[in-house]
């Protein structure tokens, strides 16, 4: 092998691992990663979207519940595949209500000089253990509660935009 050779080499190896240094940045790093809230913090807030990003969110859990409970009963590949998929489905919407609750509600809208702390507090925690449980179960009375915890906080912050 030639020197030319060697040198074209090892710069294409240097370049292939830049391309796959700045692949795992782009994909670590996505800002549709960015679930919450950017905690710059920024100033810019839109608390019904994020409320209605939960009541979303609930929603896919209720639905993902029902298909659990309608393909566990069956026991061929395609249904045990859709299975999982439901389950991973209800469990990542869990997490994001949790995420949003967690690290934009609480992390930066409620403020412990805000008149009624300890109970929003309360209100935004008795979601959290909610999409918990509705995480460890498919039923429909777990997405009840979850659904009315999250109802709960949309007086916290009525069309509250900026």
């Amino acid at each position: 092998m030639t020197k030319l050779s060697q040198t074209k080499n090892s710069s294409i190896s240097l370049v292939l691992r830049q391309l796959a240094l700045l692949l795992l940045v782009l994909l670590v790093f996505n800002p549709s990663h960015a679930f919450a809230h950017c905690q710059i913090p920024c100033g810019i807030f839109d608390d019904a979207a994020r409320i209605s990003g939960l009541i979303e969110d609930t929603s896919t859990i209720e639905k993902a519940s029902l298909k659990i409970r309608e393909l566990s009963k069956k026991q061929d590949p395609l249904s045990q595949n859709q299975l999982v998929r439901w389950v991973m489905t209800k469990e990542s919407h869990a997490e994001g209500i949790i995420k949003t609750v967690s690290e934009y509600f609480l992390a930066q809208r409620v403020k412990k000089d805000q008149k009624n702390y300890p109970t929003a507090l309360v209100d935004h925690h008795a979601v959290i253990v909610a999409a918990m449980k509705a995480k460890q179960s498919t039923e429909q009375n777990s997405v009840k509660v979850l659904l009315n915890a999250i109802k709960k906080l949309e007086a916290y912050y009525p069309g509250h935009k900026h």
